[in-house]
């Protein structure tokens, strides 16, 4: 049976496509827009980058110095605090490559995987700063109330899944940090990769270009995917019959919320047409860019698709991560001062957005790194 619905469903997609390739055409052109001016940019180098760290041994390095801090508080390698990093700096579907590659080499056990996954996958620093608050908002001061949700509210879930699947016997012996043994680590990792370096750099770019193409490519098809729903009226529907049952819920919303299950950006634009008031439309898209959209769902399943690594946890994750971020986005705007009426911006062309998006994720990488170093150098201190 899931097959002929399988079979039934894909027919059905084709048949739309042909019937509608105007408004496929431009739904598809709609996402690999969106993937040129915030995506690309803020992917590309840092996957480049993240290649090239991990063949330098980078990441056993970092991983001796900040064993001390990140198996306390998140019940995982300090190899792990890597990931986060360049999680956080660009965005989906980062946090899943390197989570599955370093599951793959087996620095990672089963269960530290699935923790490490629940809590690196957020949007861009630049899809939120310049997408949202600035495109579509027209407060890009709202951009640090938007990101200080998101991003605080998933490291809560990091720790709040340090105790999943915790069994008697699975802690691991502490350590001291030490700078030498790092550096033998390191040493140890380079000498068992004999590539030159330009072998290694060759690597990376056509990997990095895969995976980033492969984005685009979800991105899409996804798009197209809620754009015929949307000619179908099916986002809709569902909201007057959820509405016919939590009557006290708006069909707009309901409708904004539905699009933002399928697809985050839609879903954006979506919430801030439904709703008037300023922390209405923060709420819903903070909660919207939390649980991230079916199509960040796919790009996750598709890259851990060669592990072992279980997809439900994810999901739990994100709905946990989408319900702490619209309670964080309330208090955080209590507390800051933004200004209520709409700024009069001109929309920068797509080439300043490209430059803009990867200054940002930039300027985030930059200091998660130097944050990282301090906490290595007082973990060697204490040690």
């Amino acid at each position: 049976m899931p097959t002929v619905a399988r079979v039934f469903g894909l027919s059905l997609l084709a048949l739309s496509m042909f019937l509608y390739p105007q408004e496929v055409l431009s739904s598809a052109g709609g996402g690999l827009t969106l993937w040129w001016r915030f995506v690309l940019p803020a992917l590309l180098p840092f996957f480049i980058l993240s290649e090239l760290l991990m063949a330098a041994g980078f990441v056993h390095f970092l991983g001796i110095l900040l064993e001390s801090f990140m198996r306390p508080v998140f019940r995982l390698p300090g190899k792990a605090a890597f990931v986060v990093a360049m999680g956080y700096t660009s965005g989906f579907p980062m946090g899943a490559v390197l989570t599955a590659r370093l599951r793959q080499t087996g620095e990672i056990t089963r269960e530290e995987g699935e923790r490490l996954l629940a809590f690196t996958n957020n949007p861009s620093p630049g899809f939120m700063f310049g997408a949202v608050a600035s495109g579509m908002l027209g407060k890009p001061a709202l951009g640090i109330i938007l990101s200080g949700s998101v991003y605080l509210a998933n490291l809560f879930v990091g720790f709040l899944f340090r105790f999943y699947r915790v069994t008697p016997g699975s802690e691991q012996p502490k350590r001291s940090p030490s700078l030498k043994r790092a550096w033998q680590e390191m040493k140890n990792a380079q000498s068992k990769d004999d590539r030159a370096f330009g072998e290694i750099l060759g690597d990376a770019i056509k990997q990095s270009t895969t995976t980033v193409l492969m984005v685009a490519g979800f991105m899409a098809f996804f798009s197209v995917i809620l754009g015929l729903l949307n000619i179908w009226h099916i986002p809709s529907l569902l909201a007057i019959l959820i509405h016919s049952i939590i009557r006290i819920v708006p069909i707009p919303v309901l409708q904004a919320f539905i699009n933002g299950l399928f697809e985050m950006t839609l879903g954006c634009q979506v919430a801030i047409q439904a709703l008037p008031m300023l922390h209405q439309q923060v709420a819903l898209l903070s909660l919207i860019m939390g649980w991230s959209g079916l199509s960040v769902f796919a790009q996750v399943a598709g890259f851990i698709s060669g592990t072992d690594l279980r997809f439900s946890p994810f999901v739990i994750a994100r709905v946990l991560h989408g319900i702490i971020a619209l309670g964080l986005s309330q208090i955080l705007l209590l507390i800051a001062k933004v200004p209520t009426a709409t700024l009069s911006i001109q929309v920068p062309s797509t080439t300043v957005l490209f430059w803009n998006t990867w200054h940002l994720s930039s300027l985030v990488f930059v200091g998660l790194m130097t944050l990282l170093v301090i906490l290595s150098m007082k973990s060697v201190a204490r040690g």
